[in-house]
């Protein structure tokens, strides 16, 4: 996986890689200490996680995010000295997915990072699987045509997934459209739970807000309505 690290500070930046790579040692890292800098990285290679420091000369971090938002769907840390209600609110309209302040405490940013755990392969087989989820995932993806895509037997590649990630093929591809359909409903609030689910990769409405409401408790407009921050509010 391919993770930015962006703040102008060169220092931070030594200190965050250095917080990541024993956790994360088949991270691919690339730091960058402006905005424009970290936007040239991301078209050139497909970023999966951007840990943005909010303050930089020119570009801040927030229309960073804007920015790269809109070039694919990546998830966003973003990371400040300022506690500010108002940076929160920006960010989660953004569809950011968390928020840490300076300096960052290894334990909060391992606590944050456990949902990325997941994207901890260890061979360069599963590293490109990952990948191909992570880019098509609104695509149909199957294991036998991925399998057939980097010329592996999808028995092999079945086996192998679920030993490296400790959890099978089709469950790990259903898990990650359901966290994009997390990040679009807050993201998009105007955007139909149809259009979302389509979007997330889920083909029918109907099993999209069943298995919402199995994963969550709630039904997808419920939680869109209860993870919304709205001006004022």
């Amino acid at each position: 996986m391919h993770i930015l690290l962006v703040d102008d500070e060169p220092l931070e930046l030594e200190q965050l890689e250095h917080l990541l790579k024993p956790r994360f040692p088949h991270w691919s890292f690339c730091k960058a200490t402006d905005a424009a800098s970290a936007l040239s990285a991301a078209k050139s290679q497909k970023i999966s996680l951007a840990f943005l420091d909010i303050h930089m000369p020119g570009m801040d971090g927030l229309t960073l995010a804007a920015e790269l938002k809109a070039l694919y769907d990546l998830d966003i840390i973003m990371v400040t000295a300022f506690q500010s209600f108002d940076y929160a609110q920006r960010s989660i309209r953004l569809g950011v997915d968390d928020y840490l302040t300076k300096p960052v405490i290894e334990a909060e940013l391992l606590a944050t990072l456990q949902k990325y755990e997941k994207w901890n392969a260890k061979s360069d087989t599963i590293q490109q699987v990952l990948r191909i989820i992570h880019t098509d995932y609104a695509e149909k993806l199957s294991l036998s045509s991925i399998a057939s895509e980097i010329h592996m037997s999808p028995t092999y590649l079945s086996r192998k997934f679920l030993e490296e990630m400790g959890i099978g093929f089709a469950d790990y591809v259903t898990d990650f459209r359901m966290d994009i359909a997390k990040q679009l409903l807050v993201q998009e609030p105007d955007a139909t739970i149809s259009a979302v689910a389509e979007r997330a990769g889920f083909n029918s409405q109907h099993y999209f807000s069943s298995l919402f409401r199995k994963n969550t408790g709630m039904t997808p407009s419920a939680y869109r309505q209860q993870i919304t921050v709205r001006p004022g509010g």
